[in-house]
C-alpha cells in the first residue's frame, strides 16, 4: 500500500513532503528495517524510579516480626491523625466540602496553580505586615508533599546539594535523590530541644548548595524553634546566600507554652519558599491540598523561579478543585475552639507520654513543644541484647504489640518516634507496655551497679 502523503507549506528548513507510513494488516510500509536493532522485549524501570527510595518503607517492610497475639496492637508509628477516629475535623470543614460539591461549580479543570479566588484566600489568611502576600505569591499543590517536590525541582539541578535536618522527615531525601540531587545532613541537638548545630550546618555549605530545608515545627522531633534561633538560622542563610525551603506544615500546631514564628516574618533579605497545607492543622491529610508561599521581597528569585514553579505545576494540572472550592469556608468558618481543642488534646497526650517514659530507666524522651510527635532516646548500653533501635522496636512489637518507628528511619539511630494522636487510654496502655518491656530487658551498664541498686 502506498504511504499517505501530507503536503507541507514550503519552508527552507523543512522538507517539502512528509511521508507518514502506516502499518496495515501487519505489514510495515517503512522503506527499510532499522539498522543495528534486533527486535526484542526489553522493558526496564527508569533511572529515576531506581533512585527513588523511602527509608521508612524499606525499614518497616523489612521488619518480619509478628505482634503478640495476646495483646491488641497499638500503632504509635503512623503520622495520620485520623487513624483512630478520635480527632475528626470540624463539622464546618466537612460542610464546606459538601457545599462545594453540591454547587456543581468545581467539577472542571482549574488553572494548574489553583483558582485565583482560592489563592487570594490563602494570601489573605497568611499575609503578615512583615511578610506580605498576594495571590501571585501562592501556588496551590496536591498536598504539602508536592509543594516540597516542586520547590526542590525549581531550586536544584542534578549534581547540586541541599541541606536537610538530621533527624528529619524522610521524604526530603526520597525526593531529592530521585532527581539526582545530593543530600547533606545537618545536625539537630537533642540536649538543646533539637536546635540546629549552626556551626556544623554552615560547614556543609559549598558552591553547589541549592537550598536549606528548615522544618519548624518538626517531624519527627515535635520541637518548635524560638524566634532568636530562627534569626540565627536566617543569618547563616543570608551570609552564605542560600535560599530556604521552609516546611511549615505544622505551623500554628504549637502548645500553649510556645509560639510559632513564620520564618518569612523574620527576614526581608533571605528568599523563602514556605510550604504548608490543610493536612495536619485541619486534620484532613487525605484531601491533598497544599501550597507554596513565595517570599521574595528583595526580588532575588525574580520571575524565573516564579515562572519555573508555574511550569512545574503544569505537569499534573493542580490539586482537587472541590477542596479549592471549599477553601474560603474552611479558612473563615472553622471555629477557634476546634484548633484549641486539638492542641489541648495533643499537649495532654504529650505530657502524659513524656512523663511516663521519662520515669523508665534506659529511656530519655525529649519533651516536645508542638506538632504530633516526640522522640525517645534509648540508652543502648542498658539493653545489650539489642544491636540498635530497629531491633529494639521490632522486639517491642513482638512482645508488647506496640509499634513505634525506629529513628533510623529519620537518620538518627538509637532513638524511636512516638505519635501522640492516639486516644488517651491507648497512650496510657502503650506507655505501660513500654515500661514492662524495658524493665524486662534493662541491664545495668558495667561499672554502674551502685546506680542500679538505688
Amino acid at each position: 500500500m502506498d504511504p499517505y502523503v501530507i503536503q507541507m507549506n514550503s519552508n527552507s528548513n523543512l522538507p517539502s513532503v512528509l511521508d507518514v507510513h502506516v502499518n496495515i494488516g501487519g505489514r510495515s510500509s517503512l522503506p527499510g528495517k532499522m539498522k543495528g536493532r534486533k527486535a526484542r522485549w526489553s522493558v526496564k524501570p527508569s533511572d529515576m524510579s531506581n533512585k527513588t527510595f523511602n527509608p521508612i518503607r524499606a525499614i518497616v517492610d523489612s521488619m518480619k516480626v509478628k505482634p503478640n497475639p495476646n495483646k491488641t496492637m497499638i500503632a504509635l508509628s503512623i503520622g495520620d491523625p485520623t487513624v483512630f477516629g478520635n480527632l475528626p475535623t470540624d463539622p464546618e470543614v466537612t460542610q464546606a466540602m459538601k457545599d462545594a460539591l453540591d454547587s456543581g461549580k468545581y467539577n472542571g479543570y482549574a488553572p494548574s496553580i489553583g483558582y485565583l479566588s482560592s489563592r487570594e484566600e490563602i494570601a489573605s489568611y497568611y499575609h503578615r505586615p512583615e511578610a506580605p502576600l498576594e495571590a501571585k505569591d501562592v501556588i496551590l499543590t496536591s498536598g504539602c508533599s508536592q509543594a516540597i517536590e516542586l520547590c526542590l525541582a525549581v531550586l536544584a539541578n542534578p549534581g547540586q546539594n541541599i541541606l536537610v535536618p538530621r533527624p528529619g522527615f524522610s521524604l526530603y531525601r526520597t525526593l531529592a535523590e530521585s532527581m539526582g540531587i545530593e543530600v547533606k545532613l545537618y545536625n539537630l541537638l537533642p540536649e538543646k530541644s533539637w536546635e540546629i548545630d549552626l556551626k556544623q550546618l554552615e560547614s556543609l555549605i559549598d558552591e553547589k548548595t541549592a537550598c536549606l530545608i528548615v522544618n519548624n515545627p518538626s517531624n519527627p522531633c515535635g520541637s518548635v524553634f524560638s524566634k532568636s534561633h530562627l534569626q540565627k538560622i536566617l543569618a547563616v542563610a543570608a551570609k552564605q546566600c542560600v535560599p530556604i525551603l521552609a516546611d511549615e506544615i505544622y505551623g500554628d500546631m504549637v502548645f500553649s507554652d510556645s509560639k510559632f514564628e513564620p520564618l518569612a516574618t523574620l527576614s526581608s533579605n533571605v528568599p523563602i519558599l514556605s510550604c504548608g497545607g490543610l493536612a495536619k492543622r485541619w486534620l484532613v491529610p487525605g484531601w491533598r491540598l497544599g501550597w507554596i508561599l513565595i517570599h521574595d521581597r528583595r526580588d532575588i528569585f525574580g520571575n524565573e523561579i516564579r515562572d519555573g514553579l508555574v511550569k512545574l505545576s503544569q505537569r499534573i494540572l493542580g490539586p482537587c478543585t472541590i477542596v479549592q472550592g471549599a477553601l474560603k469556608s474552611i479558612l473563615h468558618r472553622t471555629p477557634q475552639e476546634f484548633y484549641h481543642n486539638t492542641l489541648s488534646f495533643l499537649k495532654s497526650n504529650a505530657d502524659l507520654c513524656y512523663g511516663a517514659l521519662a520515669a523508665i530507666p534506659g529511656l530519655q524522651p525529649v519533651r516536645p513543644s508542638g506538632a504530633m510527635y516526640l522522640m525517645v532516646g534509648i540508652e543502648m548500653e542498658h539493653f545489650p541484647e539489642f544491636e540498635n533501635d530497629v531491633e529494639f522496636t521490632e522486639r517491642l512489637v513482638a512482645e508488647q504489640s506496640v509499634h513505634c518507628l525506629p529513628a533510623t528511619c529519620f537518620e538518627y539511630p538509637n532513638f524511636f518516634r512516638v505519635v501522640i494522636t492516639v486516644p488517651k487510654v491507648m497512650m496510657l496502655e502503650a506507655c505501660s507496655r513500654i515500661q514492662e518491656f524495658c524493665e524486662l530487658h534493662y541491664h545495668c551498664a558495667e561499672g554502674s551497679q551502685e546506680e542500679c541498686d538505688k
